[in-house]
């Protein structure tokens, strides 16, 4: 699959590039990108919440009424979760959400969510860029030339670029990262992914290990 290289000014520059069948045409496995979002969520969860049980109300311990005769349900305690002030019942827990996944599934994953976004036409591919000074002004004139100042999109960098990170940092619904920190969930997540043109060969030699 050839895909045109643009400029920054959005304008093509004659070259065109030639994405890895093996990473950007595959048959997409959706059971495995929906595996890998799933587990990219669950480790977002802190997993801190909780909830008193009967057992940690403070309380008096006394037998509330008789057990028969009332007419009404028998109670033995005050901290019954049946009772306003009581325990939750089955309240939350702390606990880890994450789960493992190995590698070649997760592998498996991003091909496949970079082939959805190939079907799609949603990728971009631009010269590689640098900006003398962190400057969000240069960035936003990048998104205005691509056309995706509306749109959240992804730029993936073939390696760390401090000027360009720190322009795009302020700008909700786009993002910046490199080849290495490319994950499932983030693809899926743009609406369009923009590749400099240094990223390619690190994307197609991570993922066709």
């Amino acid at each position: 699959m050839k895909v045109a290289v643009l400029d920054i000014n959005g304008k093509d520059t004659g070259r065109k590039v030639e994405l890895s069948k093996d990473v950007f045409g595959i048959e997409p496995n959706n059971h495995a990108v929906y595996l890998d979002v799933k587990q990219y969520l669950a480790n977002q969860r802190q997993g801190t919440h909780k909830a008193k049980e009967r057992a940690e109300i403070t309380g008096s311990t006394r037998k509330i009424k008789k057990q028969k005769g009332t007419g009404t349900a028998r109670a033995g305690s005050i901290k019954s979760g049946v009772f306003k002030g009581g325990g939750r019942i089955f309240g939350p827990r702390p606990r880890n959400y994450s789960f493992k996944l190995n590698k070649n599934l997760k592998r498996l994953a991003r091909r496949s969510a970079l082939t959805i976004k190939a079907n799609e036409k949603a990728i971009v591919v631009i010269e590689d860029l640098n900006f003398d000074a962190p400057k969000t002004k240069d960035f936003t004139a990048v998104l205005k030339t691509l056309g995706l100042e509306n749109k959240k999109s992804l730029f993936v960098l073939g390696e760390s670029n401090n000027n360009v990170y720190l322009s795009s940092r302020n700008l909700k619904g786009t993002e910046v990262l490199t080849n290495s920190e490319l994950s499932t969930y983030k693809i899926m997540n743009a609406n369009s992914l923009v590749l400099f043109e240094g990223s390619l060969e690190g994307i197609e030699t991570n993922l066709s290990k």
